[in-house]
């Protein structure tokens, strides 16, 4: 069986990231398994605390849960890093993390942040990513791709840092159902349109994705590494 780690940042990133992409490899019969690492919440708190947040802690768990059953995830697993602070964190711990998931599914294909995004989190995951499934010999990951996540990384000025540009696309057109009923397990996550994290937003995203290949909805990636 073939078999597929997203690393995302964040509750909901895995869905905004991938979440079509998730759903396809799942009906093909990959095993696909989601690693989040930070816990989402205590960002918006002078200092992270983590224990007053705990009910709303529980409800994003309980929200990631049922977003992975809505694309046939076989396993999510939950870490907790502090939210957008993890550039606190030494990178080190953040990739020893991932390396227990890599070594537990042993996965060719691993899915995980671009590197062009406002929100540190996303940069820290993208880093700790790329040096956790380092090529070696016995390695498993042959596959690397960076998605995009809509209010992140088309807010970073492409004066700042290199533009998002993908050339590796997914046709989800038959997965884009999928893709929002995962998304609205997130519900007190989202926001009204035209706010970018939004339904409306999303789908238009996997619409104009889909439209520059030719396919009704695409999620689109950059290609870190694919080794044949």
């Amino acid at each position: 069986m073939k078999t597929a780690l997203v690393v995302a940042a964040h509750p909901d990133d895995e869905v905004l990231g991938c979440g079509g992409t998730m759903a396809r490899m799942a009906s093909e019969g990959w095993a696909v398994h989601i690693l989040i690492l930070a816990e989402g919440a205590t960002s918006r708190d002078p200092a992270r605390d983590a224990a007053g947040r705990s009910d709303e802690l529980s409800e994003l768990k309980h929200c990631a849960r049922e977003a992975a059953d809505a694309v046939g995830a076989a396993s999510l697993a939950l870490a907790d890093f502090p939210d957008n602070r993890m550039d606190s964190v030494d990178l080190l711990d953040v990739v020893k993390r991932i390396e227990e998931d890599i070594a537990r599914h042993r996965p060719s294909r691993i899915l995980t942040h671009c590197a062009h995004d406002v929100n540190i989190d996303h940069r820290v995951a993208h880093d700790a990513v790329i040096a956790a499934a380092r090529s070696k010999p016995g390695g498993c990951v042959r596959e690397l791709l960076f998605f995009e996540i809509l209010s992140s990384t088309e807010w970073r000025p492409p004066s700042s840092l290199p533009p998002f540009a993908p050339t590796y696309y997914c046709d989800i057109s038959e997965h884009i159902a999928a893709k929002l009923a995962a998304l609205a397990a997130y519900g007190p996550e989202l926001l009204d349109f035209p706010h970018p994290r939004s339904l409306r937003a999303v789908e238009h995203l996997a619409g104009y994705r889909g439209c520059t290949v030719g396919v009704a909805a695409a999620e689109a990636f950059e290609v870190g590494r694919i080794i044949v």
